[in-house]
């Protein structure tokens, strides 16, 4: 990238660029300025793609499927920034500390399967109770996002998509004030009440049964809506859910022996809005289970060149900088992927040729003035 071509092919694009910058260079900047700004300029990007309804095809019922999920950035065994989480790995003699980094991420997760990267809230020591020597968690976490989440979006219609995690009295109670819709992934061992309601109910409610096919799958439906949940010191806080679980089974063949096996899986959400038999496609195979996004996105940014768990700076400041940009880069990235122009070239020759393709045309002496004229055209973007 520092090539004399690269460069002057770069100055046809942006005539203010006078150099690029080393990475010494971009390190120092980022420890010194306010890289939440670098963030702020990514929600704007979006927010203006909401304005002009790019997404509205997308949307179930109107609302944005918002999915939240924590990952590790990355660890050490010394501690180098008073920010950094902690904990104790091994037993016995072989105990030792170990710091890391850990996020708390939101994608705006369609299901066509256009997977955005949306906000990030970091976990530091200093948000914990340093007085009782508790840790920052991801629960802490979500509810300072979903502050920043509410003071951006106010009026967007939002259906959060959780993991078994956040099954919580005061984690619904959060997404009833702020209007939010969710669906939110109910685990065996959570919530026993609801669980004992939702069996107790189920037999005064056949009815609430449905039978459909996605895809190759069989799925058995069943739901029970109005339960009671009760929490908060002496359980004097209640809420009212509504409860599905999904049986489904499909065939596979299997890769070694190459017989086709029965394959099944149970599933089960709760959700702030009643379920019907007319609702519960949308609701649970449109919605709910394309949750799957946020890990899929994740996957992509730690394995497929984004580097997420790479450390490019012990500066903490500098560190959250480089984050948001990885971020702003994917974001465009998807961007391009599902534009109408470029899908059909994707599709054929893969995302990764694209790159290597306009890398090639960035290094070479292929551009000519007039790129200049073409690249501040105003332009629409229309997606697939």
């Amino acid at each position: 990238m520092t090539t004399p071509q690269f460069v002057e092919n770069l100055q046809l694009l942006f005539p203010e660029l006078e150099s690029i910058p080393h990475h010494d260079s971009l390190q120092r900047l980022l420890a010194t300025i306010d890289v939440r700004q670098i963030e702020q300029a990514h929600i704007e990007l979006i927010r203006r793609l909401i304005r002009n309804k790019k997404f509205y095809r997308y949307l179930i019922n109107h609302s944005y499927p918002i999915a939240i999920d924590g990952t590790q950035k990355f660890k050490r065994d010394e501690i180098w920034s008073e920010e950094c989480s902690g904990r104790t790995v091994g037993k016995g003699d072989k105990a030792k500390p170990q710091y890391f980094v850990y996020t708390l991420e939101t994608t705006l997760s369609f299901h066509n399967g256009m997977v955005i990267p949306f906000m990030s809230e970091f976990l530091e020591y200093t948000k914990g109770d340093t007085a009782e020597k508790k840790e920052d968690c991801e629960t802490k976490a979500f509810k300072r996002l979903a502050i920043r989440l509410k003071k951006e979006f106010k009026r967007l219609r939002v259906t959060l998509l959780l993991d078994g995690l956040y099954p919580s009295g005061p984690i619904m109670e959060i997404c009833r004030k702020n209007k939010w819709d969710f669906m939110i992934v109910l685990q065996d061992q959570s919530l026993p009440s609801v669980w004992e309601e939702f069996y107790s109910l189920a037999k005064l409610q056949s009815k609430n049964t449905a039978s459909m096919k996605w895809g190759d799958r069989e799925q058995e439906f069943e739901w029970v809506n109005e339960i009671e949940y009760y929490y908060g010191q002496n359980q004097k806080k209640k809420i009212v859910i509504h409860m599905v679980t999904c049986q489904e089974q499909w065939q596979e063949v299997e890769q070694a022996s190459g017989e086709i096996i029965n394959k099944t899986s149970n599933h089960a959400w709760i959700s702030c809005k009643p379920f019907t038999k007319n609702n519960l496609h949308e609701r649970c195979n449109l919605t709910a289970r394309y949750r799957w996004g946020i890990e899929n996105n994740i996957l992509i940014e730690k394995h497929h060149g984004y580097q997420y768990e790479h450390c490019f700076s012990y500066n903490w400041k500098a560190m959250k900088g480089y984050h948001y940009l990885m971020h702003l880069a994917h974001l465009l990235n998807v961007l391009t992927e599902y534009s109408e122009k470029l899908s059909g070239y994707i599709k054929k020759n893969g995302i990764r040729n694209l790159i290597q393709f306009v890398f090639i045309t960035l290094t070479g002496p292929w551009l000519d003035g007039d790129i200049e004229e073409q690249a501040t055209t105003p332009c629409q973007l229309r997606l697939m």
